[in-house]
């Protein structure tokens, strides 16, 4: 190598360091990411599962409570947001527990095969778990019969499923 090329070499090498070291900079400021997926209710803009609501709150304090970008974890290609740390942990060491069933999809679509996004504003727990509903009718409907409707949308919701982008 010449002794003109090699200076050039090097402030190339040197520019293409700094410039992964900014991205990576950058790329880590950044809340947790995750990939988007259909089989959960995702705001696709951010990423936050069930409008960013903290889902152990429902179960803790009876009502729907915005989380906190401070307390956020990433799972099943979601961001799930908490309105407090002891509440990001209870749902890290047992998120089934607190996951919206069926993803956070309405069961009465789920029931008849159809994947209806659920508002997380018009919800009930019935045997332990978070269902979230498309509209209050829906709620009323559920409501009149939840072990029925649950059992209908589990019974359909593998094929549901098969059809949302994981």
């Amino acid at each position: 190598m010449t002794s003109a090329r090699q200076p050039r070499k090097c402030n190339r090498v040197r520019f293409a360091a700094f410039s992964v070291l900014i991205l990576m900079l950058v790329g880590g400021a950044h809340a947790p990411q995750a990939a988007t997926t259909e089989q959960i209710v995702v705001d696709w803009h951010s990423g936050l599962a069930i409008s960013g609501y903290d889902p152990v709150a429902f179960y803790t304090e009876g009502k729907p409570v915005p989380g906190s970008p401070e307390f956020e974890y990433a799972l099943g290609g979601a961001i799930w947001r908490f309105r407090n740390l002891g509440n990001r942990e209870a749902f890290a060491a047992n998120p089934e527990v607190y996951m919206p069933k069926f993803g956070g999809y309405d069961p009465v679509g789920v029931s008849k095969g159809i994947a209806v996004a659920g508002n997380p504003n018009i919800w009930m727990i019935s045997g332990g778990h978070l269902f979230l509903f498309y509209d209050q009718s829906r709620l009323e409907l559920f409501a009149r019969d939840p072990e029925r409707f649950a059992a209908a949308a589990e019974r359909e919701w593998p094929g549901v499923r098969s059809t949302l982008t994981p």
